[in-house]
């Protein structure tokens, strides 16, 4: 049993307040809401995603600080995996192609030809079932259920994949994310990843180059020319990804060769960042079991439109804390493994803590 899950385990739960839904390619998808007091976050079962995440901040104003759409038909559509549940492998899969016990498996690409977070029709592209909600005093959860066929784009074996979102909104605000995957008939490699793009200042309120920003790792697994591992391990001391000490996103950033940070962190516990906006006074903490998390500035080639109350995010308006398995680890023996037998689960638990600080 994992520290993080421990942690959770306690919560006493029990009904969820279903906001809006409709039928989407047969299935149904609606809108759920978690709240306990002045916290909430409402969710979609599409993609299991989080569609807004609300908080006072140091003024008392209620602030949604997760990028995302106000209709399910534009998540369809989206292309930058707001707020979603990413899988069955999250990041990069070279080639798009893997060994397992002697089987080479060739999975869809969908990124030049590579396999971004699990393909085409990957987790963040299919309606989930609701499968358990309750609320108690303190806390209230929902659980979101989705059994994925052999084959699925090109991933071997039945899998069946779950994740619990938790609020508990008295004492810290906190949200639990806690994700489980069950292979039912074949080894298989499984990397979940919870996408949603952070902005402590608001969603609405610019970008996040100001955020402050401190990540509890010492390496990272640098990539090629084409955005995969070399199979190395470096350490970030003496270079822009150096956030051992906390410092603003944007301090560095011009030092990257690139349109900003979009890299896996090797984590060495528990603990794996912190962020600060200092306008609003909201700070969140990670702490995951996983052994890796890409940090990513939503660099976004193009403005997405179509936002919440019609805003338009431009590059860099979020940034993603994706706790992981590391990037193409199927194809690198010297990265931990993600390989899940038949009969065995997955585990990965995430808790976001949220504080106000006035100074």
């Amino acid at each position: 049993m994992s520290k993080i899950y421990m942690l959770f385990r306690f919560i006493l739960v029990a009904s969820v307040v279903i906001v809006s839904g409709c039928l989407v390619r047969g299935e149904e998808v609606g809108v759920y809401e978690l709240k306990k007091g002045d916290f909430s976050i409402r969710l979609t079962n599409w993609g299991a995603s989080i569609i807004s995440v609300v908080l006072p901040d140091k003024n008392g104003k209620l602030t949604d600080i997760a990028l995302g759409y106000d209709s399910i038909e534009t998540y369809k559509h989206d292309s930058s995996y707001f707020g979603s549940i990413v899988g069955r492998v999250a990041n990069l899969i070279a080639g798009a192609q893997f060994t397992l016990d002697g089987i080479k498996y060739k999975l869809n690409a969908n990124a030049k030809n590579a396999t971004l977070h699990g393909g085409r029709g990957g987790l963040s592209e299919v309606a989930w079932k609701v499968t358990e909600q309750r609320e108690a005093d303190t806390s209230t959860f929902i659980t979101f259920t989705y059994h994925s066929p052999d084959g699925e784009e090109g991933f071997p074996g039945e899998l069946l994949v779950s994740v619990t979102y938790t609020v508990t909104g008295l004492g810290p605000y906190q949200l639990s994310v806690s994700m489980r995957a069950e292979a039912l008939t074949k080894a298989t490699p499984v990397s979940l990843a919870q996408h949603t793009y952070w902005n402590l200042g608001g969603h609405n309120s610019g970008n996040i180059l100001s955020n402050e920003v401190q990540i509890f790792s010492s390496r990272i697994t640098p990539k090629d020319e084409n955005n995969i591992p070399t199979g190395r391990i470096e350490s970030v001391v003496g270079t822009p990804y150096d956030f051992l000490q906390p410092h603003t996103v944007g301090s560095q950033m011009s030092k990257l060769n690139n349109s900003g940070y979009d890299i896996n962190y090797v984590l060495e516990g528990n603990r794996a960042a912190v962020v600060y906006n200092g306008n609003t006074g909201i700070k969140m903490e990670l702490l995951t079991d996983a052994p890796g998390m890409q940090f990513y500035t939503a660099n976004f080639g193009r403005a997405v439109k179509g936002g919440k109350g019609g805003i338009t995010y431009q590059a860099h308006a979020g940034l993603c804390l994706e706790s992981q398995g590391f990037p193409d680890s199927v194809n690198h023996p010297n990265f931990p493994s993600q390989i899940i037998r038949s009969g065995d689960t997955y585990r990965h638990d995430m808790l976001f803590t949220f504080s106000i600080e006035s100074v």
